[in-house]
């Protein structure tokens, strides 16, 4: 386990100039909202950083030749308070399929061996590997070689809570079904 500790403004200051190749006297502005927005958490910095750019809010200008950000919109734009609630958010925005598998790999917990994978596409008629792999690009899952793994505990947890408490017993069981069936 690696532990993080909380960003001050000047290292999230230093994170934003470097994330923008721009001067740290020229992101200030950006980083003082990002700063209060996520308390100088990390992951909170990493995904927001993310999303301002998949929602225009952190554009690179080509006229300019540098990033620009709309501060007023940054600052009106309402998170979550609590990580979980965050990557909940953050996740509804994925795409089905991509939604589908990340809540299919929360049913194992934290990591799924890519043969257990490859077992469960093969009995569920899904293609979950290229899934995980779009999750890993979007920081979501991790992946070595031999397993994919939610990079953050809370986006196990976002993912598994997005499965309604029956459906859960259904997919349980359905995943044990397909895994024994393959043993035997």
């Amino acid at each position: 386990t690696i532990k993080m500790t909380l960003m001050d403004q000047g290292s999230l200051n230093d994170a934003v100039s470097d994330l923008l190749c721009l001067s740290p006297r020229l992101t200030r502005s950006l980083s003082d909202i990002v700063h209060h927005k996520t308390k100088g958490n990390p992951l909170f910095f990493s995904r927001l950083m993310s999303s301002l750019i998949t929602e225009g809010l952190l554009q690179f200008r080509l006229s300019c030749r540098r990033w620009v950000w709309d501060e007023e919109s940054i600052q009106s734009r309402k998170i979550p308070d609590d990580v979980a609630e965050f990557f909940t958010h953050a996740i509804g925005m994925l795409s089905p399929d991509h939604l589908n598998a990340l809540c299919t790999l929360s049913c194992f917990g934290a990591s799924i061996e890519i043969s257990v994978i490859k077992i469960l596409e093969e009995g569920l008629e899904l293609q979950l590997q290229k899934s995980f792999d779009e999750a890993v690009s979007e920081g979501f899952l991790d992946k070595t070689n031999r397993n994919y793994k939610f990079s953050h505990d809370r986006i196990q947890e976002a993912a598994y809570s997005r499965i309604d408490q029956d459906e859960r017993r259904i997919l349980h069981s359905q995943y044990g079904l397909i895994l024994c069936n393959h043993a035997i």
